[in-house]
């Protein structure tokens, strides 16, 4: 499942997510989800989140 839909991510769902910083690599960071930060009910780059770890980050991906 892709991370552009909102409904389809929970808190403490598995995720993978790329940072800001990784865009343009592309580097994915695997973690668990404590915090959605976007409001609307999609978004066509992922939906941002906040990982226990404390990153923030877009889903591209929802394990």
């Amino acid at each position: 499942m892709d991370g552009t839909q909102r409904k389809d991510i929970q808190v403490g769902s598995s995720v993978e997510v790329v940072q800001k910083h990784h865009q343009r690599s592309g580097e994915l960071t695997s973690g668990v989800v404590k915090r959605l930060l976007t409001k609307s009910p999609t978004h066509p780059h992922g939906i941002k989140v906040m990982l226990e770890s404390g990153i923030v980050g877009r889903v591209k991906k929802v394990n």
